[in-house]
């Protein structure tokens, strides 16, 4: 059971963090709501699951904020019979909110030791439709492709042609791209087979997704 605490740290995200960066979305303000946050947190900082803050995860990566993870979720406008793929499985949660919306999700970590928590954290959370893996997908995951759409929860210098190509035409994918200090997060949709509409929906700073290379870099 949520402390009354956690719930009214809750409310206060979904108000001052979430609604004043711009989420308007019923479906993505509901499901925040609804979804335990403090599961997916580790428990050193679990009194802070809402706090406007990343959240350290171990091997150096981070939880995102909850307004950008609202955001994404907004931009990507999944749908029901979306089959989604996210790069950076990280806690789970985010993977937790778009099996809410989406059909099927597959999540993947370089560190076997995140994507084995993530995978627990799911199953506390009763998620089923969640399948989690370990690898590098920075230069990309096709394995269960084409998807409807990708989440990339970290950021990429450039960003790999084989992303685009793993996208169904109608597509979305949702990434941060650029170097510090001046990220863009952006939402590439595809509108044909070599036809890709590029929407930068803010400006951030995050920590870049391990093993990334620069080679085979889309350029618009």
């Amino acid at each position: 059971m949520n402390s009354p605490d956690l719930g009214a740290a809750r409310f206060n995200m979904l108000l001052n963090q979430v609604r004043a960066w711009g989420v308007s979305d019923e479906r993505v303000l509901g499901l925040l709501a609804d979804m335990p946050r403090e599961v997916f947190v580790p428990p050193t900082y679990r009194n802070l699951a809402y706090a406007d803050l990343m959240l350290p995860l171990g091997h150096g990566q981070v939880m995102l904020p909850p307004k950008i993870e609202a955001r994404f979720l907004q931009a990507l406008a999944l749908m029901a019979s979306d089959v989604v793929l996210e790069v950076g499985a990280g806690s789970g949660y985010m993977a937790a909110l778009m099996s809410r919306l989406a059909a099927f999700v597959t999540t993947v970590d370089v560190f076997a030791e995140l994507a084995e928590s993530a995978a627990l954290h799911l199953a506390e959370a009763g998620v089923r439709n969640v399948r989690v893996e370990t690898g590098n997908a920075a230069d990309g995951w096709p394995d269960h492709g084409p998807y409807d759409a990708i989440m990339i929860s970290g950021a990429l210098p450039v960003l790999p042609q084989a992303f685009l190509n793993s996208l169904k035409t109608g597509g979305r994918l949702a990434a941060i791209i650029g170097h510090r200090p001046a990220m863009q997060a952006v939402l590439i949709t595809r509108t044909g087979e070599a036809d890709w509409h590029r929407q930068v929906l803010f400006e951030t700073d995050v920590p870049m997704l391990l093993h990334v290379r620069t080679a085979t870099a889309f350029e618009f």
